[in-house]
């Protein structure tokens, strides 16, 4: 079985400073040029993705008109936005109106910067991960009220209150999934979370705890970026457009943008935490099958992953009906986080007396 040596983009910056100021200075410029491409690219993917989805649930077909099956028709879009005229109310706190959206965007890039793309796709490794991501993710509860507060418009700051309290809320759950992984896995590092399922992944091998944990994790990460059924601070029936009301622009298409490739993220850390991530799909034992599995590349086995769990989320979007804002604390403070903290609860118990029915480390 491949040993699966993690190599990052940080570590080969190291090495090359070393030797060569201008090779490290190459490496970083690179991580630079790759992460912008990567970000416009997925995000334009993202939205055509969403749209043909969205289309085909509703028996349409989506775009079609501009390129072949519409596939410029987001390029045309993003034209479009940057072309627009960025308009700022009279009585807004000008900079931080111009602050808001980059502040959101800011917090997206930093999560993006460690996540394990493949053993030898990852910008840095560093070993509080978890940590990392549960501190930085903050950035966008920051962009959101200050984007609703600044506006001087009351439907944007009653939008940005809801998405503060939505998002702090589930927040709680999401963490509490998240430590039922680092109690089995052993650690904060995500490679590390990703090579601890090599004899299999952490949703059926942590003994029940992980579906449960995976679950709550799924369900609370996407209240946390205001997807359906969850998007109350954007209720264009009530709000207009939530916090991003007297946004255009190239302003409104950074939060645009932001939505999307967060829920690139949320598919992408569920997978790397409970779907081994990179790591193909093996069970302990079976060596065999574990070898065959191992010939499919270690990127195809993420993205496939992290595919599936986007399509996921564009399925909940188009199926289930928006919930009111008691609706929606009440699934947070009355049945995911108890139901969280006995989860969490049972996970400690069984490894700190090794109560395993799968092979753990």
């Amino acid at each position: 079985m491949n040993t699966w040596e993690v190599t990052t983009l940080a570590e080969r910056s190291a090495e090359a400073l070393s030797s060569s100021f201008w090779g490290a200075a190459g490496y970083l410029g690179l991580a630079m040029l790759g992460m912008a491409g990567f970000v416009a690219v997925l995000g334009m993917v993202l939205i055509y993705a969403e749209r043909k989805v969205a289309g085909h649930f509703q028996c349409r077909l989506g775009p079609m008109r501009v390129g072949w099956h519409g596939t410029l028709q987001t390029v045309a879009d993003t034209v479009k936005l940057l072309l627009k005229e960025d308009i700022v109310p009279y009585q807004a706190d000008k900079m931080l109106h111009i602050l808001a959206p980059l502040l959101m965007f800011i917090g997206t890039i930093l999560v993006l910067l460690v996540l394990p793309f493949s053993p030898i796709v990852q910008v840095a490794d560093v070993n509080i991960g978890v940590v990392y991501i549960t501190a930085v993710s903050g950035f966008s509860v920051l962009g959101i009220l200050l984007g609703g507060w600044s506006s001087n418009n009351k439907w944007s700051l009653i939008g940005a209150m809801r998405a503060g309290a939505q998002i702090i809320s589930y927040e709680v759950s999401a963490t509490l999934a998240l430590l039922v992984v680092v109690l089995f896995s052993g650690s904060l590092q995500l490679s590390e979370i990703v090579r601890s399922q090599a004899e299999g992944w952490w949703i059926w091998r942590a003994h029940g705890v992980g579906i449960v944990a995976f679950l709550i994790f799924f369900i609370a990460s996407t209240a946390e970026i205001n997807r359906t059924p969850f998007d109350m601070p954007e209720g264009e029936s009530e709000l207009t457009a939530g916090f991003h009301t007297e946004y255009s622009g190239l302003r409104f298409a950074f939060f645009f943008l932001a939505e999307f490739i967060n829920m690139f993220l949320v598919a992408a850390l569920t997978s790397t935490l409970f779907l081994g991530g990179w790591m193909p799909f093996h069970i302990g034992g079976f060596e065999n099958f574990n070898a065959l599995m191992d010939l499919i590349p270690a990127g195809l086995w993420f993205t496939g992953k992290t595919a599936f769990l986007v399509f996921v989320l564009m399925w909940f979007r188009w199926s289930f009906p928006r919930l009111r804002v008691d609706q929606l604390m009440r699934l947070e403070w009355k049945i995911l986080l108890p139901i969280g903290l006995v989860n969490l609860f049972v996970a400690a118990v069984v490894v700190l007396y090794g109560l395993y029915f799968f092979p753990v480390r």
